[in-house]
């Protein structure tokens, strides 16, 4: 049986790669690695790491380089890569681009995508966003949960994460042009980059997604 594809998801905070990182994933029965995910546990979990990058998030600052792919690195590990997986939210740095292709030495990336969002859409996404404190499930201001801000899934609190604020979320940006183009050009280079229009209906962007990927796979 053939493997699934090794993919990279990038484009701005509040592009919609961690919904459509999540739906690749299961289409394609691959594992989803979330940076972001993966550091707010390590934060929660009471772990130095972890609670040291949460100081970055919440400052809207890029985690430092040794304290992401500490945590990626020990995800990753845990993870059969030859299996297939989509890594949303890393790499973020070209120095992480570059640590990451040693680490998958053999086992390269199939595709690397960048989801083309303005920054108009993701300022409306991001200061919009409202997550549950207890399961995560993700809503909008302009999509409410159905009662009071109590999340229709298991009922827990409904709030603005301290990092999804409109001034962490413009430091965000500001960084993510800085510091994380540049490895737009690095892919580009290796000959692994596709740009998929991430603007629109999240299930038409799916399907833009699929059949990119799919044509690195054939």
């Amino acid at each position: 049986m053939s493997s699934g594809p090794r993919l990279v998801l990038l484009g701005k905070q509040g592009a919609g790669k961690g919904t459509q990182a999540a739906r690749l994933a299961e289409h394609f029965d691959i594992a989803h690695l979330a940076t972001g995910d993966m550091l707010r546990a390590a934060a929660a979990a009471g772990i130095a790491v972890g609670l040291e990058a949460q100081r970055y998030m919440d400052a809207g600052e890029l985690v430092p380089d040794e304290i992401v792919f500490g945590v990626v690195e020990e995800n990753v590990t845990g993870n059969e890569l030859t299996d297939g997986f989509v890594l949303d939210g890393f790499p973020r740095t070209e120095s992480q681009a570059v640590e990451l292709e040693r680490v998958l030495d053999g086992r390269p990336l199939d595709v690397v995508v960048n989801l083309d969002v303005s920054t108009e859409s993701v300022l409306d996404r991001i200061a919009g966003r409202r997550v549950c404190e207890s399961c995560g499930a993700t809503y909008h201001v302009k999509l409410p949960p159905k009662e009071d801000w109590s999340c229709d899934v298991c009922g827990g609190k409904v709030v603005q994460r301290s990092d999804d604020t409109e001034e962490a979320v413009m430091r965000r940006l500001e960084l993510y042009d800085q510091e994380t183009v540049p490895i737009i050009d690095f892919y580009r280079r290796l000959g692994k980059l596709e740009v998929v229009d991430g603007e629109g209906d999240g299930d038409d962007v799916f399907k833009r997604l699929v059949i990119t990927i799919e044509r690195h796979q054939a």
